[in-house]
């Protein structure tokens, strides 16, 4: 008999949730961890750089208080050391929330590093001490190094920091994600390479902390994979904030001094310039956690960095599975955690329906904030969709207004002849919440009829989405 029915391999949000899933349906089952349970995500992830940018955002209306009507009295400013630690405290708090979810739930956790010997046998090795990040402690009940056995091993060993030959993060001057959260002083000025959903929040919470802020982007426009018109909304917004932002360019080589970096930086037509910083931020994308988990010997399947599966979680070796960012994109919590449960309940025999990738949000959490879902503009004309587009300025909303949050846009798009929302796609205050309702609308394939006759609360945010409907449709009301 195996040791459990199922083995995961990583306890990042789509490992855990397996584990738990796993047992809730009556499996047997453990989760190896080698470094952080609860992954990288509510480690040096998701949740801490959360924590940082709300300080962010508290400082911002501090700075702005008159603008409310209120005066502070003394010197109001940023305690880079307190934040650090608030942030980090929080990290320790979700961690330890997930040991509790493991115990409550009879889970098992093997700590150190795992390797696939043969389909359902994995060895499992002293955790070799993590190159750029401090290792969180083992839960005091976890099992050690040894050999185990599972009727399925679910590979959830997540991604980590891609590094450009010649431009390799050394943790002093060019920095990963790790280190810009855990700064041991704020520098002065600073150049961020890649302005994805990572390279624009850092970028966001530096330049509000006062610092002098660079973005280089190698795609003509920042946080590529949104519509082309709420990029181009949020440069502004951006570059109103004092932020440089350098597009169709990229970072050929960097030069390091005592104390900072100069990066040279060609663009598409040839053209070259230097610029010279305290520190740099390498935020070029993640690549998937493959390396000495044994799977070439097993023969199991990979493609570009990530672990080829189907849309049950399922690779090419019976047995074994991949969920999660190291199954390939989009590298999302949420989208590895809604993989997790399929993969199980398939396990399970539950037949659950496979996940539209169509479905999963996007939200980046920098100022103002950025989250879509479905296909852009651009995306839904090449698909062949004749389409219907509505807009609606954040301006004219009463509660963005009385917020003194006003700068932002809804944009919806349909089809023409069925009405079936394709995409949305929203920047400014809290959109991050609002394009929820957009993702349920979706899933249950509401038209716009629906939408229109749906009744809004008022005054709220929420109301810029009926109105971009509306809009779509030629019976905007509020514009």
């Amino acid at each position: 008999m195996a040791d459990y029915d199922i083995i995961v391999i990583g306890s990042g949000p789509g490992g855990y949730i397996a584990a738990i899933r796993a047992a809730q349906l009556g499996f047997k089952t453990a989760i190896v961890e080698r470094e952080h349970l609860a992954g990288i995500c509510s480690n040096w992830g998701c949740i801490p750089t959360k924590a940082l940018l709300r300080s962010a955002e508290i400082l911002h209306y501090g700075q702005h208080a008159k603008d409310y009507g209120l005066t502070l009295e003394g010197s109001f400013k940023a305690d880079l050391e307190a934040i650090v630690k608030r942030s980090r405290g929080i990290a320790t708090r979700m961690n330890n929330g997930v040991q509790f979810l493991m115990k409550k739930n009879k889970v098992d956790v093997i700590w150190g590093e795992a390797k696939l010997t043969k389909p359902g046998t994995i060895t499992v090795a002293p955790t070799k001490k993590p190159a750029m990040q401090p290792q969180t402690p083992p839960p005091k009940n976890a099992k050690g190094e040894g050999t185990y056995t599972a009727d399925h091993v679910i590979v959830a060993t997540g991604a980590r920091p891609r590094a450009l030959p010649g431009i390799e993060p050394d943790g002093k001057l060019i920095w990963t994600y790790f280190e810009s959260m855990v700064p041991a002083k704020m520098p002065k000025s600073l150049l961020v390479m890649g302005s994805g959903a990572i390279g624009i929040e850092f970028a966001s919470f530096y330049r509000t902390m006062g610092v002098e802020v660079t973005v280089v982007e190698v795609l003509p426009q920042v946080v590529p994979v949104e519509d082309a018109e709420i990029g181009a909304f949020a440069r502004k917004a951006f570059e109103k904030q004092g932020m440089k932002i350098i597009t169709s360019a990229k970072v050929t080589k960097v030069e390091k001094g005592a104390d900072s970096v100069t990066a040279h930086i060609e663009d598409e037509k040839g053209g070259k310039q230097t610029i010279t910083a305290d520190r740099m931020i390498s935020a070029v994308g993640v690549v998937g956690n493959i390396e000495n988990l044994g799977l070439e010997a097993l023969g199991v399947k990979t493609d570009r960095g990530c672990i080829v599966i189907d849309d049950l979680g399922r690779t090419n070796v019976k047995g074994v599975y991949a969920i999660g960012d190291v199954a390939g994109p989009p590298m999302l919590a949420h989208k590895a955690e809604h993989e997790a449960v399929i993969c199980v309940e398939a396990i399970k025999g539950l037949h659950p329906h496979p996940m539209d990738k169509l479905m999963i949000p996007g939200c980046t959490y920098c100022h103002p904030q950025i989250a879509s879902v479905g296909l852009t503009e651009a995306k839904a004309k090449a698909a062949g969709h004749e389409i219907k587009v509505g807009r609606f300025n954040f301006v004219a909303n009463g509660k963005a207004v009385a917020l003194g949050e006003d700068s932002g846009m809804a944009k919806t798009i349909f089809d023409a002849k069925t009405g079936k929302l394709l995409g949305a796609h929203l920047v400014g205050p809290e959109v991050t919440e609002l394009i929820q309702g957009f993702v349920v609308a979706m899933n249950l394939e509401t038209t716009e009829e629906e939408l229109m006759h749906t009744i809004f609360p008022h005054p709220t945010l929420s109301e810029v989405m009926k109105e971009s409907v509306l809009d779509a449709y030629g019976k905007v009301l509020n514009a």
